[in-house]
């Protein structure tokens, strides 16, 4: 006989769908919550050590509720999931309120606030303003708004090679300022405000000390100086103090001295510039010279001799710096271009077209203009018995003009070669009561003399800083035949 075979039980159909979606759930559950625990432990790795303490106490926390989730009775972890949201939440909170106000350490993942950037950018060969500020992604916008917030703002677009411009930018990407460095003693800078953008400018004040340098020259006065540490500056400084009795152009030889006794500009100990020369000698051919700077009572500056007498003169010895005699004054000359012999009443100085010029004493300007072979010229009235003449000028300064008053040394126009000129150069003459002289052999007048109330005075500063020179160069020619 077949056995009977046993009918399976029945159950409600309502009870088939609640376990069919009971089993769903739990399966769902059992898949989240493992990777809820591994992100919530890389979090914590994300944590700073003051919310370590609340780290280890919420690792434990979650060890406990997710034990419980892992219970034997998949109808008890379902039956838990709303107690273990609950305590979750309820966690957060307190560890919230124990942080001071910390964002919540259940987050995966929290966005930091973006940093303000610093950039740095070197000026190159070519650059501009337009292209530095493309190189740190600032817009035409950004500057022309930083141009045009102040006459000053300008600055920034002289630049120099080498120099180093500082953008500080918002998070967000905005122009917040610019800093630039011009020297060790200068630096500008652009900040946003309200209104726009402030411009401000850092002078740095230096400690002033003197120092002392001596040269001897064995090729040329700026190599010589340069060598003994002047600056190109200062080395026209000195030929200027000395330059009503020394023609640098041609006086200049090989074995001739300087001593040089000037202020020093330093910040920390670090010498940063320089500035006036306080006193000076000048051996040129076995001849010295002796130069002290002084300042009178009324603040007027000059150099004066050892003994109190002015250096300077009516009268410069050469109108151009640093040039060669193409041809001096003689009374039987080939002139070059008519070819035959006539008078060549002046000096000439070979320079390179565009030259400057510089008026010789001071005076009126009589002509400023064009004046036959001599082409553009320029003749000047010293007083009543000396006039000057400058012929085959290119052009005039633009203060020079007929009927201008000019003083030693003001550029009066440039070299060139106009008029009866086979090439660039300068003709000068020295006229004195209306007759040409050879301004190299002529002896110059003095200037005014120091005033006798200034004498004592004077003397009481010049002796020890003409000791100092000659201590100075003693020292340093004894350690030199060591």
């Amino acid at each position: 006989m077949t056995p009977k075979q046993s009918k399976p039980p029945l159950y409600p159909k309502i009870h088939l769908i609640a376990a069919s979606g009971a089993a769903a759930f739990l399966s769902l559950t059992l898949l989240v919550f493992p990777s809820r625990e591994v992100e919530a432990q890389r979090t914590y790795l994300e944590l700073d050590s003051r919310t370590e303490q609340i780290t280890d106490e919420k690792s434990d926390f979650l060890s406990e509720i997710l034990s419980e989730a892992k219970a034997d009775q998949p109808f008890a972890q379902i039956k838990d999931l709303a107690k273990i949201s609950a305590g979750l939440s309820a966690y957060n909170e307190k560890a919230g309120n124990i942080g001071n106000g910390e964002k919540d350490v259940l987050t995966v993942s929290s966005a930091r606030a973006p940093e303000p950037s610093e950039q740095h950018v070197t000026v190159s060969n070519g650059d501009t303003l337009s292209t530095l500020f493309n190189q740190v992604g600032l817009s035409s916008t950004d500057l022309y708004a930083v141009l045009g917030s102040s006459k000053e703002a300008k600055q920034f677009s002289r630049l120099k090679v080498g120099q180093v411009l500082e953008f500080q930018l918002t998070p967000t990407g905005e122009l917040e300022s610019i800093h630039s460095k011009l020297s060790d003693l200068e630096s500008i800078s652009l900040a946003r405000d309200d209104s726009g953008f402030s411009f401000t400018r850092d002078r740095i004040k230096p400690e002033i000390r003197s120092a002392y340098t001596r040269g001897v020259i064995n090729s040329s006065l700026f190599l010589s100086a340069k060598r003994a540490g002047l600056s190109h500056r200062m080395t026209m400084d000195l030929a200027n103090v000395f330059g009503y009795d020394i023609d640098f152009a041609q006086d200049i030889r090989e074995g001739d001295e300087f001593e040089v006794v000037y202020e020093e500009k330093v910040i920390n100990g670090k010498q940063v510039g320089s500035g006036k020369i306080l006193a000076a000698r000048f051996t040129n051919r076995g001849k010295s010279y002796s130069a002290v700077r002084y300042t009178t009572k009324s603040g007027t500056s000059s150099y004066y001799t050892a003994d109190g007498k002015s250096m300077r003169k009516a009268f410069i010895r050469t109108p151009v710096d640093f040039t060669r005699i193409s041809s001096r004054f003689s009374n039987g000359r080939r002139h070059p271009i008519l070819n035959k012999i006539r008078a060549h009443k002046g000096v000439d100085y070979a320079a390179p077209r565009g030259t400057p010029i510089k008026a010789t004493g001071d005076g009126k300007v009589l002509l400023a203009g064009r004046k036959g072979g001599y082409g553009n010229t320029v003749v000047i009235q010293h007083g009543n018995h000396y006039r000057t003449l400058y012929a085959h000028m290119r052009g005039f300064a633009k203060s020079v003009h007929t009927g201008s008053m000019v003083k030693q040394g003001q550029i009066i126009g440039y070299i060139g070669t106009t008029g009866l000129s086979t090439g660039p150069h300068l003709h000068y003459e020295f006229q004195v009561n209306g007759v040409q002289v050879d301004p190299m052999g002529q002896k110059l007048p003095m200037a005014d003399p120091m005033a006798q109330n200034e004498k004592q005075r004077f003397l009481q500063q010049s002796q020890p800083i003409m000791a100092r020179m000659d201590q100075e160069k003693a020292t340093m020619l004894a350690l030199n035949k060591r």
